[in-house]
């Protein structure tokens, strides 16, 4: 293995929950398809909420886990972060919310405090099923060769007008559901910052490493690549 990287995994790690050791394992299963030596630090959303934008800047890349987290609030002020920096950046499960929310407020996008986005559309504590459509070209080549069945613990509903500023100059809509609500979107001006609702972590496995995680480090590698090359 030529190429060692570090990864920050934010979130509030608890063994028991499939979703947290399933982004453990993605990791591993992506390291070992491209060959790369990895690892990866899991940071508490209250300790990532006090250290300063350098201390991340440390890591060739930072993936948010999926929830439950201890503090939305906490969770707020690290995204405001990890936008400024020029590393990847992927987003998991719960944080899109997250990521949407800190969208409307850190841009004023809802001067009338209306209802914007819906409250979590899946019940229960379970994983359902969703379609994944992909829209933009890179994704849809991104799914040419795996499976666009996901699985989800967290589904929500963006009001359209919502989704007219987002799209006007912030984000771009990578991907749909079956719903024809935006599940994957992209931050605008940046090489890579996605986030999607569903937890792509779960479907990897050791075999056939889910795409948009190997996308992911391939992104951190061309990151550094394009640095050391400047």
């Amino acid at each position: 293995m030529s190429q060692s990287l570090k990864i920050a995994i934010i979130g509030d790690y608890n063994f028991t929950f499939n979703s947290h050791q399933a982004t453990n394992l993605a990791l591993d299963h992506s390291s070992r398809f491209l060959e790369i030596d990895l690892s990866y630090y899991w940071i508490k959303t209250n300790e990532s909420s006090i250290l300063r934008t350098n201390y991340f800047s440390q890591f060739d890349g930072v993936w948010v886990a999926p929830g439950p987290y201890q503090n939305g609030f906490f969770l707020s002020g690290i995204l405001k972060q990890l936008i400024s920096l020029q590393i990847p950046v992927l987003l998991t499960g719960e944080c899109f919310k997250s990521f949407i929310d800190m969208l409307i407020n850190s841009y004023q996008l809802n001067p009338h405090s209306e209802k914007l986005i819906s409250d979590n559309l899946v019940e229960g504590s379970h994983f359902d099923q969703i379609q994944v459509i992909p829209h933009s070209n890179a994704f849809i080549q991104l799914y040419q060769n795996h499976s666009n069945i996901e699985l989800t613990s967290s589904r929500f509903s963006l009001y359209p007008q919502l989704i007219s500023a987002l799209t006007d100059f912030l984000i771009d809509i990578e991907g749909f559901n079956q719903f024809e609500e935006p599940e994957i979107i992209s931050l605008k001006n940046h090489d890579f910052f996605v986030a999607c609702g569903f937890c792509p972590q779960i479907s990897s496995t050791r075999e056939l490493p889910h795409p948009l995680v190997y996308t992911f480090i391939k992104a951190i590698i061309g990151n550094n690549a394009q640095f050391k090359s400047a």
